[in-house]
């Protein structure tokens, strides 16, 4: 058999494992059959970069199948020079002024308003069907409300206080630390993504729960 370098890998989710072993093959093949994993986990040999090929080479192993190598083209080295440096002294940064810069500003109470206005003119949706659900109603509402800040607003989240002010009615009266509460509970189903964000908690829809 070969004699060359070789790389043994096995991973496995279930048991969090992940072994990855590289050196001579009659070393790498006796560790493999000390450690229980022969039937198990793959076995390659380590390719010699080829400056003249940029495709994978294929080698023949007497008796065993055909193996790829790596590619020999990983691309230009990394040249950290090109990587702008920012340094500023710790809490200098101000937030508002750089989201001005790219054109990004807060919501401000008109938008608050016009938004209030935009969800006053939702139609009534259906219970949320088939999944658990403390209160299908209100998550259905929720849902809407999500939806249209999305799809027509461009934002990927709102504020527990604006939640609140637009659609408290609507999610079953809830306000303070009870929407908060529930909110939570969203978040922890997979429902919501949560959005730290200084002062305040936000909110955005799952993409998967948004369909």
């Amino acid at each position: 058999m070969a004699s060359g370098d070789v790389r043994f890998t096995f991973r496995s989710d279930e048991t969090d494992v992940n072994v990855t072993i590289e050196g001579k093959r009659a070393w790498v093949e006796g560790l493999v059959e000390e450690l229980g994993l022969s039937e198990v986990g793959t076995m390659l040999p380590i390719g010699i970069p080829s400056p003249s090929s940029k495709q994978p080479s294929v080698i023949e192993d007497e008796g065993e199948e055909n193996a790829l190598l790596p590619p020999s083209d990983m691309g230009p080295e990394p040249d950290p020079s090109r990587i702008p440096v920012v340094r500023r002294p710790i809490g200098a940064l101000n937030v508002d002024i750089e989201i001005e810069k790219i054109g990004l500003k807060p919501p401000s109470q008109n938008d608050v308003f016009e938004l209030m206005d935009a969800f006053a003119e939702l139609e009534e949706p259906r219970p949320i069907q088939g999944e658990m659900s403390v209160d299908p109603m209100a998550e259905a509402w929720l849902k809407e409300l999500m939806r249209l800040i999305v799809r027509e607003g461009g934002r990927t989240a709102l504020a527990t206080e604006t939640i609140e002010e637009v659609a408290s009615a609507k999610l079953g009266g809830r306000t303070g630390v009870e929407l908060s509460v529930w909110l939570e509970s969203l978040f922890a189903a997979g429902k919501l993504v949560k959005i730290h964000g200084g002062d305040a908690t936000g909110w955005g829809p799952s993409p998967r729960w948004l369909g």
